[in-house]
């Protein structure tokens, strides 16, 4: 019997490594498929589009916030991955009283650094976790000769009607931050709404529009250039900025081309 602590202090017991697995956590989902834990997966959630082949497979146990008791009853996981913030207090703890449930809280490198490598331990695929760790922190390093020497002010939305944007103590927050920007509404918590008027007084010199949760496209950089004539407005890949995981690998010969491009125009 092994016992491990998640990220929000509770601890699990595991007789061995899992041979059924569930992930409500799609960045965390990319994560088991890298670390070769094809067989062992057993139920993801709708929204846990990476791989594909996987969302084609493998059985579908809800989405992140409306997970179905019932399909995971009758998967039996002897281990549960979930997110403190991407899924439901309440419907976690039920789930905690029938099985194994392993809580991640990510809101920087660090801690994903500890996700990445907890889950590797619990599934026995420590080495290829420490592996891809490794990796990601070597790229980080690098990055930094990559980021302007002044940090840039931005503000990044990731939801329109009512504009939402991104606070301090995110993960998003955190990787503005290492790429050398400067997000104007760190010193707000977690998500909160803003106004046009808002980002106006900001001050922010570029305006990042995600990807996701709400799909920005080109349309709305037109409807805010309008209001915003001065500022960069730019689309950028929510996943890059958002899923922690695997995801960071490729999210920084992403993030090195953003730098340069955002660079580019402001200095013009």
């Amino acid at each position: 019997m092994h016992s491990f602590s998640d990220q929000t202090g509770n601890s699990i017991s595991l007789l061995n490594f899992p041979k059924r697995i569930i992930s409500l956590v799609p960045s965390q989902t990319e994560l088991l498929y890298t670390l070769q834990l094809d067989e062992e997966v057993v139920g993801i959630t709708k929204f846990c589009v990476h791989p594909e082949i996987w969302l084609r497979t493998k059985n579908r146990v809800g989405g992140t916030k409306d997970v179905k008791f019932d399909i995971i009853e009758q998967l039996q996981p002897d281990l549960i991955l979930a997110n403190k913030e991407e899924n439901v207090k309440e419907q976690i703890e039920y789930l905690s009283t029938k099985f194994p449930v392993w809580v991640s809280d990510v809101e920087d490198i660090q801690s994903a650094y500890e996700m990445i490598l907890q889950i590797g331990s619990m599934t026995g695929k420590g080495v290829i976790a420490n592996e891809l760790a490794a990796a990601i922190a070597k790229g980080f390093s690098e990055l930094h000769s990559f980021a302007p020497p002044t940090k840039i002010p931005v503000g990044y939305l990731i939801w329109k009607n009512p504009f939402m944007t991104v606070g301090g103590g995110t993960f998003i927050n955190n990787m503005l931050d290492v790429c050398g920007f400067k997000n104007v509404f760190a010193s707000q918590k977690r998500y909160p709404e803003i106004t046009i008027e808002d980002i106006k007084q900001s001050g922010c010199k570029a305006l990042f529009l995600s990807s996701e949760p709400y799909p920005f496209k080109q349309k709305h950089i037109d409807e805010l250039q309008k209001e915003l004539p001065g500022v960069v407005i730019k689309l950028v890949d929510g996943e890059m900025f958002s899923w922690y995981g695997s995801r960071m690998l490729p999210a920084i010969e992403y993030f090195k081309r953003l730098i340069q491009e955002v660079l580019l125009i402001c200095n013009n």
